[in-house]
């Protein structure tokens, strides 16, 4: 019950707190701010999401880097797709966008009114994303000036989106309202004394694999993707002070794809298990959250808060168990030879 009350209440601090822009902290005698997803040095802007393509062809991919949070979720054929949430910086180019997926309306809820853009979606889905506490900002209504074509790309994996016209273009020219970001419910501070240390993981779709290993030199987790280093499209590879693998249930839709595939729906409302890796070492996690429309709780297994790493954050969202590797234990001394 203590655990529970405990958790209740940081989830009625967190609907409560509706416009972030405010919160500072005192640096060298300065008030600055810090953007409330990376607890970094930065605005907290409009809250954009961009769905990205997760398959070989659309790598390396475009922007990524400069996301606040990311998040992996599985899609038809056991393949991934990337919804990325972009606040405080947007770069000039983000790609390649594809199309909504049902699992994207429920990861988003929870942070408000956001602005979404995305290639397209299938006509029976339409109605629900309209009904949805979203700001549609696809393909389907913006001009080629905005979502661009990759002329080294091909088809379906070489739309690529200039994010800044388009927020210039909803918010300044269409008037449209998209929410300021807020807390969606980690928090940030030590890492757990439970925590081990290990040197990378692994993480499983059926079509799809991710390997997260730890960089001393840089103080984060580096990404492979399907066997090789996840670059970025500026030839550096992607990587994370935080990755944290969340359990859900996948269960299928009433959606499928163009070819008959199932479409899966992630189900992020509810309650589960999972992992934080930070700092090279990784703990055992809880997660909590009892609606669509309010942030996420991660806890420890005794109840108390899991505080994620200051940086960027990653979520992969998938039903398989991690492999972790462990680093091996120190050879024991040679026994000394009695004469």
């Amino acid at each position: 019950m203590k655990k529970f009350l405990a958790a209740l209440s940081i989830l009625i601090v967190l609907s409560s707190c509706a416009s972030p822009s405010n919160i500072v902290k005192k640096v060298t005698g300065k008030s600055v701010e810090r953007n409330v997803l990376t607890n970094l040095p930065g605005k907290n802007g409009p809250v954009l999401a961009v769905k990205i393509d997760d398959t070989v062809p659309a790598h390396p991919q475009v922007g990524l880097a400069s996301a606040d949070v990311v998040y992996i979720e599985q899609v038809e054929g056991g393949l991934t797709r990337i919804a990325a949430i972009f606040t405080n910086k947007v770069p000039a180019l983000i790609g390649p966008v594809r199309s909504a997926r049902i699992s994207d309306i429920e990861i988003l809820a929870q942070y408000g009114k956001v602005g979404f853009a995305y290639s397209g979606a299938q006509s029976k889905m339409r109605p629900v994303l309209s009904a949805a506490n979203l700001v549609n900002m696809s393909a389907e209504i913006n001009p080629p000036s905005i979502y661009q074509t990759d002329s080294n790309r091909f088809s379906p994996t070489n739309m690529m989106l200039d994010a800044n016209a388009l927020l210039k273009k909803t918010i300044e020219t269409e008037g449209k309202s998209i929410d300021t970001v807020r807390s969606v419910g980690w928090q940030f501070g030590k890492m757990a004394e439970t925590a081990k240390k290990i040197t990378s993981a692994s993480v499983k779709w059926p079509a799809s694999k991710y390997e997260i290993a730890w960089s001393k030199t840089e103080k984060r987790w580096l990404l492979t993707y399907n066997g090789k280093p996840n670059l970025d499209s500026d030839g550096k590879q992607l990587g994370s002070p935080n990755f944290v693998i969340q359990k859900v249930a996948i269960t299928n839709s009433i959606y499928h794809d163009k070819v008959g595939g199932i479409t899966p729906l992630s189900n992020t409302v509810g309650s589960g298990s999972g992992y934080l890796l930070r700092d090279g070492k990784v703990v055992a996690i809880n997660w909590q959250r009892p609606s669509a429309e309010v942030g996420t709780i991660w806890t420890l297994a005794n109840g108390e808060v899991a505080n994620f790493a200051d940086g960027q954050v990653w979520i992969a969202l998938t039903d398989n168990e991690p492999l972790f590797t462990y680093p091996a234990p120190a050879a024991s001394a040679s026994p000394s030879k009695s004469k």
